[in-house]
């Protein structure tokens, strides 16, 4: 059975619906794809998305879920299906990004990292897959950073989130070997310098700039992109790609 995927009138669920999430969420919508989005305290931000989305002639709703746990990530996927009638394309996006020095980590900031950036990851493929199963294959786009593709940490104070996101690309590796028999694709994207986090002063912002060799932040867009390349490919599985502007070079 072939694993092309037909983008229109598909569904996909993204976790995560902040600033990127919401760009990937409006460019699907102009493939046809229709789109649920999870968030966790940011409704606001969720609802403006699902409207960007509808604007566009498809269908969009958001979910609120805790992905801390467990039965929450089981029961957005179930909710998706039951809103949707479907679901075709998982992508995770959700991650917990927070600075703090080793001696003063908790045990509270090591499960926060590892529940979201990695325990949700699998859990919501594993609620997913039975549903693309049914309809003969589907996709499923992990997200990682480039600093654990290119294995190295780098910066100091980001320990749970590294050892997360290393994790990730390990899943994405395994469920792409287990699942491709069910012609569900697995692939991973690690993002560089996309947008600056919150808080990023101006001098910071140019210091990215200067390190990164094509000399700037990608922008939203550059993530989307990647995304549809991943969804448009029929034989790319267990793959991480690294959108950085190079910055794994230098």
């Amino acid at each position: 059975m072939p694993s092309r995927l037909n983008l229109h009138n598909t569904v996909a669920l993204i976790t995560g619906a902040k600033r990127i999430g919401a760009v990937v969420a409006e460019e699907l919508a102009r493939r046809g794809v229709n789109v649920a989005l999870s968030y966790s305290r940011s409704k606001t931000e969720a609802d403006l998305a699902v409207a960007r989305v509808r604007a566009l002639g498809a269908n969009g709703q958001s979910f609120q879920a805790d992905l801390t746990s467990p039965d929450a990530c089981r029961a957005l996927v179930a909710s998706t299906v039951a809103s949707f009638g479907r679901l075709d394309i998982l992508i995770q996006m959700a991650s917990v990004y927070a600075a703090r020095p080793f001696d003063e980590l908790t045990d509270d900031d090591w499960a926060a990292s590892a529940n979201v950036d990695l325990r949700s990851s699998f859990l919501c493929a594993q609620a997913a897959v039975p549903h693309m199963r049914a309809q003969g294959g589907g996709r499923i786009i992990n997200f990682s950073d480039w600093l654990a593709k290119s294995g190295r940490p780098r910066y100091r104070g980001f320990l749970p989130y590294y050892v997360a996101k290393a994790g990730v690309i390990a899943l994405t590796e395994a469920l792409a070997l287990e699942l491709a028999p069910d012609h569900v694709l697995v692939n991973a994207i690690a993002p560089g310098p996309i947008v600056a986090p919150p808080g990023t002063t101006s001098e910071e912002h140019r210091a990215v700039e200067t390190a990164t060799p094509l000399g700037r932040w990608g922008g939203e867009i550059e993530i989307a992109k990647a995304v549809l390349a991943l969804l448009d490919s029929d034989f790319i599985t267990g793959e991480t790609i690294r959108v950085d502007g190079g910055r794994h070079v230098r």
